[in-house]
């Protein structure tokens, strides 16, 4: 067991700093080995979010000058937003930002390589294909899609145009993650039982923006251009600027939060989706004039289509009225169980040999394993620059460099978005969702979820 347990660490440890590079192994020798390096790569910002603010601008910064990049661009359909990403990236680039109406206007002026997007939920996959169409890389925020036809297309789109495009799972660039999925892949876990995910915060204003509510007018914006593909309503401050707690623009609580952690399953085990899920919740707390949920509990079934006797459930849990901000990841086997809160293997709830011996059995108790080091996950989205989201942006740079396949690629946007939409779909219809692998569509009740 302790050679085993030490043979794992090292081989961790090894695995982990080769795909995670990203600190600091590079260098100016390296690049010029990799063509066109020397050329700096110009970075447009569709959508000058709080969460590009928070986030993705202290990781830019972290590492542009090293990798040669810069920002040139912003697009907001907003004035406000627009105007203040301008002078926002300015300050930080020390050179002019372009600010634009549009993204054809932005594309058009063939000034930029790459861009960010981290628009309304529901935008980010015909983001993408805009993106992709004008020949730029494309670092895409979760969820990837909130329907299956845009999940399609956008999957279409980015395979056909060989771009590098990073989606926002950040998970896949932390060295705990790392750790656990090669963990459970050498077959030393076992087979997965169960999964256990949670993320519970007590946070009457999350999603809400009421300081912004009253400065956004109908004129200063383009209400049409942001309602994109989905029906026409009168304009409505608040579901432009608190999209989060609105469908048909989110889902809420399984498009924000439950799309990073289902994530991982899908990782860890190489499953592309569910095979079946149920939900159940309500709006039980901030009764806000909010259509999506406050609490949610979620089933899933996941395992081989052709075998529905193997297999493991995955439960998801949030809710927003109670709860410490700890996203809780647990992997349980008949052995015991990883967590990746405290980043152990441990022997806990594992098959001892009291309970074995009456049935003629041997104990399975997994060995105690750290996995190497790591990074705390950080619960809001909105905290700023944490290593996990540096990590990530900093592999979607060098991969923009290299050409290689970043650590989230578009594959792993069109899984999370299913077991997204299936998820979505039991929530509005109560009944069971499915997934028809021929038409690459999500079923209730043996109809297509729209």
């Amino acid at each position: 067991m302790e050679n085993m347990r030490r043979t794992f660490i090292k081989q961790a440890i090894v695995a982990s700093s080769a795909v995670l590079t990203s600190n600091y192994a590079w260098s100016a020798k390296s690049y010029r080995r990799i063509i066109g390096s020397n050329n700096r790569v110009r970075v447009g910002v569709v959508g000058f979010s709080d969460r590009h603010k928070s986030s993705h601008i202290p990781s830019f910064m972290h590492h542009y000058k090293e990798l040669n990049f810069e920002v040139v661009a912003v697009s907001d359909i907003w004035n406000k937003r627009r105007e203040e990403g301008a002078a926002v990236w300015k300050e930080k680039m020390q050179h002019d930002v372009k600010a634009y109406r549009n993204n054809e206007e932005l594309y058009d002026s063939k000034t930029i390589d790459a861009v960010f997007i981290s628009t309304a939920d529901f935008q980010h996959a015909h983001h993408a294909i805009e993106a992709v169409n004008a020949g730029c890389d494309a670092y895409v925020e979760k969820p990837f899609a909130e329907t299956m036809e845009d999940n399609r297309a956008a999957l279409k789109a980015i395979k056909e145009s060989g771009k590098i495009v990073q989606i926002g799972s950040q998970r896949r660039s932390g060295a705990n993650y790392h750790a656990a999925n090669d963990f459970i892949r050498s077959g030393q876990f076992g087979p997965i039982t169960m999964v256990e995910l949670t993320w519970n915060v007590n946070q009457p204003g999350r999603w809400r923006r009421p300081d912004l509510l009253g400065t956004l007018k109908e004129e200063d914006t383009d209400w049409k251009r942001w309602l994109m593909n989905r029906p026409y309503e009168a304009f409505d401050p608040r579901k432009y600027l608190e999209f989060r707690l609105f469908w048909p623009y989110s889902s809420g609580l399984p498009g924000q939060w439950m799309s990073h952690q289902i994530d991982t399953v899908h990782w860890f085990t190489g499953l592309k989706h569910p095979r079946s899920v149920v939900a159940n919740g309500g709006i039980y707390q901030w009764k806000d004039g909010r259509k999506n949920w406050d609490t949610i509990l979620a089933a899933f079934d996941y395992g081989p289509l052709d075998d529905l006797n193997s297999g493991f459930q995955v439960t998801f849990g949030a809710r927003m009225h109670n709860g410490d901000e700890h996203p809780t990841e647990i992997y349980y086997s008949n052995g015991g169980e990883l967590n990746l809160n405290t980043n152990k293997v441990t022997p806990e709830g594992g098959l001892t040999q009291k309970m074995a011996d009456a049935m003629g059995m041997k104990a399975n108790l997994l060995p105690e394993v750290s996995l190497e080091n790591k990074e705390k996950v950080i619960a809001s989205a909105n905290t700023g620059g944490d290593e996990l989201t540096s990590n990530h942006v900093r592999n979607w740079m060098e991969c923009v460099r290299s050409r290689k396949q970043p650590n989230a690629p578009v594959e792993a946007g069109y899984s999370h978005a299913i077991a997204n939409i299936m998820t979505n779909a039991a929530v509005h219809t109560g009944y069971k969702a499915f997934f028809d692998e021929a038409t690459q569509e999500v079923m209730v009740n043996g109809q297509v979820f729209k």
